[in-house]
């Protein structure tokens, strides 16, 4: 065996200085004399030589310029590139850190196409170039200034990788994959966003229970990279990310969206406000609001301009707030607002987008047209803002996103979106109307669509809106799914075919997939497509994260719904949703935080209703029936509530009160019964007979139900698994 010393020579190469010491052997820094370059050569012990050959004949093929590459191999030595530079170490920077980790994805990416994994991912095996670039070392080959005592090995002695760094089925002696460098992935970029292991402790005990059961540690970063994070940090593989492309591709989105600590935020965003209607006749106001909604969508497709969606700008219709009250709320730069005068066939449109800091104003502009001309004030409006904000704006014509040129058509969808937010609650403000009931504005929204569709049958976003409709209907328990789903179905699939690049309509049809047909692969397809886009709007992240709520992915789902608040922050439905994310993922205090933001602007019980399950969940049983109580009154119908009243009174001693409240799920074939019948059981810890009614209920497709009963946590164990199975859930497999 070579003796190895500064001076000594392995054919070619003169060995200068040792750089460090690890269980596997040496590394000394060298130079090719043939070449006159310097290189690092590692030498290997006699435990790990044989070992180690063939994989270094097979990384030897890679070629990335992230991986640190081999030149040669010895009898008992590996001749590497030599990198000038320092192991990666934090905290550092978000920007910094994203785009170091994006170097090492690309690396890890190239790996693993050739069917290699790392296995020891860390930050000794992260170097940072001198330009300021990540090198990976080290494929379970050579291991730079390695502690022995961070080593762990398996029961035959074989070294496996870093205990602190290493999944959970690394550190239980299972089968990998690619999904095991995904988690340590996730460990480094903790740590280098936060100077922290993501699992720590004093013994090694202590180590492997945090690998194996405990979160990691808190991190304090911006809410996308958190995001990916906590995805990669996930116990089970199969609610990580499944590639580290797709790693890598969430890395670049969230690089995109987070700005450096010390620059300031020059990004532009806009409030859309609803456009006063100064007509004589009040029922122009669906016009005015649509018109204020399609610059929205307008403005939506600008690259690097923030929009706040619909929902959030028209919660301040009709009232008078200080503009910059207004701005603060939902967190933009500038705010348009405007007005629209209509008088036989002619409109008169003002608009002013308005400098939120100060209330100046940056432009202005009246239009006087015939009412034909609509399209091209929408188009001129958007135009000239992008111009202010110093944004670029490229329209399509009108035919290719969506639109009609058919005048009466436009105006028939404006008026089935007007009613659609009184059905939803969403404008705000408005028409007073005591008999306008939500089920009214339903049903007049339905059948404004359908006069849309038949005035031009080619106009595709009344096909999508109308699918939304019978969708939405098909989950607030009024009608059963069986009647309402294949309507939805329909309508967004002709939708689809009328124009191909309506990414919503993709979502709709990924969600009808998933929680109707229960066909989850099918869902996965539709919703790659639909967040393909160059931009994803609130709504299409609200329909991708229940998608993911329902399939487990809890940290996935949170990050859907907050980048959707971002854009959206006064959806309440939106909020709603990621409290029950946070309510599966036990973080009750945040979880509640989320629903008390939502009472203030939530004028549906679906708020109350989720209070009512957390405070359950928490065994705060008369809290929960008092949230019910407000919830229940504008759910009379909803067997799921009557169902949890029941449950909760048998819960709190009133059991003769509870056996009269169940009772009233008669007939209990009827849609909706079987949910309450369900939930009634499983508060009585009734697991049997409540897996019987489950399985009543989903034959019914009452998705909803059991599906947040199991992921905000009332369901455990084999009943949880039961229902998982029941629903052909990817997890009941696993």
């Amino acid at each position: 065996m070579t003796t190895f010393h500064a001076g000594a020579r392995l054919g070619p190469y003169e060995l200068l200085d040792r750089l460090g010491t690890g269980g596997m052997g040496d590394v000394w820094k060298a130079r090719d004399t043939r070449l006159d370059r310097l290189v690092a050569i590692k030498r290997l012990s006699g435990a790990h030589s044989d070992r180690f050959e063939q994989e270094a004949r097979a990384i030897a093929a890679l070629n990335h310029p992230h991986i640190c590459q081999i030149h040669d191999i010895g009898p008992d030595f590996l001749v590497l590139e030599y990198v000038d530079g320092t192991p990666v170490t934090g905290p550092l920077p978000p920007e910094v850190a994203i785009r170091l980790a994006a170097d090492v994805a690309g690396a890890l990416e190239e790996a693993h196409s050739h069917g290699i994994l790392h296995r020891d991912l860390k930050p000794a095996n992260v170097m940072v170039t001198s330009k300021g670039s990540a090198k990976l070392l080290d494929f379970g080959l050579a291991k730079l200034l390695v502690d022995e005592a961070e080593v762990t090995r398996t029961g035959d002695g074989v070294i496996v990788g870093t205990l602190a760094y290493m999944s959970p089925e690394q550190a239980d002696g299972k089968p990998l994959d690619v999904r095991t460098d995904i988690f340590s992935f996730g460990a480094l970029l903790h740590e280098m966003l936060s100077g922290r292991r993501a699992f720590s402790g004093t013994t090694t005990m202590q180590v492997l229970n945090a690998v194996l059961r405990e979160p990691p540690a808190v991190l304090d970063a911006p809410p996308a990279i958190a995001a990916i994070v906590r995805r990669c940090l996930e116990k089970r593989p199969d609610d990580r990310f499944q590639s580290i492309a797709d790693v890598r591709v969430a890395l670049g989105r969230a690089g995109r969206e987070i700005v450096p600590r010390d620059a300031v935020d020059t990004r532009p965003s806009i409030a859309v406000l609803p456009f006063a209607n100064l007509s004589d006749d009040k029922e122009n106001e669906y016009f005015s609001d649509g018109l204020a909604e399609e610059i929205i969508n307008l403005l939506a497709h600008v690259p690097g301009l923030t929009v706040i969606a619909r929902t959030s700008a028209f919660a301040f219709k009709g009232k008078q707030d200080d503009i910059r009250r207004i701005a603060e709320a939902l967190g933009v730069t500038t705010v348009l607002e405007g007005s629209v005068r209509r008088s036989g066939n002619r409109i008169r449109v003002t608009a002013q987008l308005i400098t939120a800091s100060n209330g100046s104003h940056l432009w202005s502009e009246r239009y006087d047209r015939e009412l034909t001309d609509v399209f091209a004030i929408q188009d001129e409006i958007a135009e000239a803002i992008a111009v202010a904000l110093k944004v670029t704006l490229a329209l399509e014509p009108l035919a290719r996103r969506g639109g009609t040129t058919n005048l009466a058509a436009y105006e028939a969808c404006l008026r089935g979106r007007y009613y659609w937010g009184k059905a939803t609650g969403g404008t705000g403000g408005g028409i007073e109307d005591a008999t306008l009931t939500p089920q009214i504005a339903a049903q007049r929204s339905q059948e404004c669509f359908e006069a849309a569709i038949r005035l031009d049958p080619q106009y595709a976003l009344p096909h999508c809106y109308l699918g939304e409709d019978f969708f939405a209907f098909g989950f607030v328990g009024r009608e059963p799914p069986h009647q309402l789903m294949p309507k939805a179905r329909v309508y967004a699939e002709r939708a689809l075919a009328l124009d191909p690049s309506l990414l919503e309509a993709q979502a709709l049809l990924g969600s009808i997939e998933s929680l109707y047909d229960l066909e989850w692969a099918a869902a996965a397809r539709r919703f790659r497509l639909a967040m393909a886009g160059a931009t994803v709007t609130p709504h299409t992240r609200v329909h991708y994260g229940y998608y993911l709520l329902h399939t487990g992915r809890l940290d996935a789902s949170r990050e859907q719904y907050e980048r959707a608040l971002a854009e959206d922050p006064l959806n309440a439905l939106c909020r709603n949703h990621l409290a029950w994310c946070l309510m599966g993922m036990r973080e009750m205090g945040e979880s509640a935080a989320q629903l008390l933001k939502n009472v203030e602007v939530d004028r549906t019980p679906w708020t109350h209703l989720t209070l009512a399950l957390l405070h359950t969940k928490e065994g705060r049983f008369a809290e929960a029936l008092n949230r019910l109580d407000l919830s229940q009154q504008d759910l009379p119908w909803f067997g799921f509530t009557v169902g949890l009243r029941a449950g909760l009174l048998d819960r709190s001693g009133d059991t003769a009160q509870a056996l009269s409240v169940v009772a009233s799920l008669q007939p209990t074939a009827a849609y909706g019964a079987p949910a309450g019948l369900a939930v009634f059981h499983l508060l009585r810890g009734e697991h049997d007979e409540a897996i019987r009614w489950f399985e009543k209920t989903i034959a019914q497709r009452d998705t909803w139900h059991p599906l947040l009963l199991l992921h905000v946590g009332l369901l455990d164990g084999m009943t949880g698994r039961q229902v998982m199975k029941m629903l052909r859930l990817p997890q009941a497999s696993s």
